[in-house]
């Protein structure tokens, strides 16, 4: 169905297969992998990646390490002197570059993309503002607690992956190098257990043969063992080394603060347009055939009465034009009667039976009680437009401090948010109030689309 609800629902991958390299959709991956996943991971690229990071994380967390305390011993020891100053914030500085070196490293073997954290803002030009500046960044203290934290972690993931990737290879490939011992060592194997008089060698075809099934098994074990590894990283990385959540937050409503500027925009562009090709045109007509109808009283009073009855006729639908223009403004019975009467009316517009169930026992801020309104009208243009439904159902509740609105319709499915319709600039409005935007709507129908809204009273 090519409409504006697009060809089909929101496909969905998880994280890993949306990072280039990563993996694959769900039907790709079922055409291309033949085997389980836990046989064939220790051959995928991602292991191996996480394998990576896990081995250049002691080198760099030690030299990290190394340089923090340093600098940050000397520099508090310094203070006494001033000099401790400039050396502190040079460490915290030392250790933000650390945090970008982590970040690309984190992006490139992990696939996880953090953000910049907030840059450094100082209030004055100068060596001394631009100081304070480093010192009040919560980011740079966040880096430099990485940078004391991370090498403990570091050692010890360093540790159970090499322990694990190291026996696991060693003993599954035992039966191709079994030959060593003998010849290079002077003993009959891996030697399991000894003494002065005892001495037990796996050297027989048995023996031989479970230490490369319990390597097999160590090595099939080893990739999510890292991967074990490497979750605790991610979470060290995104949370010591991205931005704070009230940068984030900031960030988001500075986002959303130019939705909502747009949309305004739109909106009055909207009006305007409406206007000038809708009422002001009927109204400059009007003035016209009331000017000729004026000379024509006294030479042909009856062509003069049927322009004032043409007139007449030209201001009942002019007025109807700026009513239906006020109503998409803001509808009177909004205002006076609330969301029920108001949704109600808009159901009886829509061109497919729609049942209204308004279950609230207050009604929220005018700002938020708009913004359902015309969220659902919007809604119910799309069953009317292009679900082919043959009816449709509006339930608004209220669940404690959210505001819920749920249109469904028995029609033909296909609604997508990134289809580029209507229904990705209704998210966007409501992100904008912290609203979120849910669409159920699999091919063949039917469609729920379910909408939440800041309750505020």
């Amino acid at each position: 169905m090519a409409t504006q609800y697009g060809q089909g629902y929101a496909r969905e991958y998880d994280q890993v297969d949306q990072v280039p390299g990563y993996g694959y959709g769900p039907e790709e991956r079922a055409r291309r992998h033949r085997l389980p996943a836990g046989l064939r991971a220790p051959f995928e690229g991602r292991s191996w990646r996480e394998f990576s990071y896990l081995m250049l994380s002691l080198p760099l967390s030690i030299l990290m390490f190394t340089l923090a305390v340093t600098m940050l011993s000397l520099g508090a020891g310094l203070l006494v002197t001033f000099v401790g100053i400039p050396l502190l914030a040079a460490t915290l500085v030392a250790c933000r570059g650390f945090g970008t070196l982590e970040r690309a490293r984190a992006r490139g073997l992990l696939g996880l993309d953090v953000a910049e954290p907030e840059p450094l803002r100082p209030r004055e030009r100068g060596v001394l503002a631009w100081t304070g500046a480093v010192f009040r960044s919560g980011s740079s203290w966040r880096h430099l607690l990485y940078a004391l934290l991370h090498l403990p972690w570091a050692v010890f993931a360093f540790a159970v992956a090499v322990s694990f990737w190291a026996y696991g290879w060693a003993m599954l490939t035992y039966p191709l190098w079994f030959w060593v011992f003998p010849v290079w060592a002077g003993q009959g194997g891996i030697q399991l257990y000894g003494d002065e008089a005892h001495r037990i060698y796996l050297d027989n075809p048995f023996e031989i043969t479970m230490t490369a099934l319990v390597g097999l098994l160590f090595t099939m074990a080893t990739p999510w063992i890292v991967r074990g590894l490497t979750t605790v990283d991610r979470v060290l990385v995104h949370g010591l080394l991205g931005p704070s959540r009230l940068s984030a937050r900031v960030v988001e409503l500075e986002s959303d603060r130019g939705v909502v500027v747009d949309t305004a925009a739109a909106d009055l562009r909207r009006i305007e347009r409406d206007l000038h090709d809708g009422a002001q045109a009927r109204l400059v007509a009007l003035a016209m055939d009331l000017g000729l109808a004026k000379e024509k009283v006294t030479e042909d009073p009856q062509a003069a009465a049927r322009m004032v009855e043409e007139a007449h006729g030209e201001v009942k639908t002019a007025l109807q034009e700026l009513r239906d223009l006020a109503r998409g403004i803001h509808p009177a019975v909004l205002t006076d009667r609330g969301l029920d009467a108001a949704l109600s009316s808009v159901a009886t517009r829509c061109t497919v039976p729609v049942h209204v169930e308004v279950d609230l026992s207050a009604r929220p801020a005018p700002a938020i009680e708009g913004i359902a309104y015309f969220t659902v009208c919007e809604l119910l243009q799309n069953v009317s437009k292009h679900s082919g439904a043959g009816r449709g159902v509006v339930d608004v509740w209220r669940a404690e401090d959210r505001l819920m609105l749920q249109v469904e319709d028995d029609g033909v499915g296909g609604a997508d948010v990134g289809a580029g319709s209507g229904l990705a600039g209704l998210a966007e409005r409501l992100d904008a109030v912290d609203g979120i935007l849910v669409v159920d709507s699999p091919a063949g129908g039917p469609t729920r689309v379910t909408a939440e809204l800041p309750w505020r009273a």
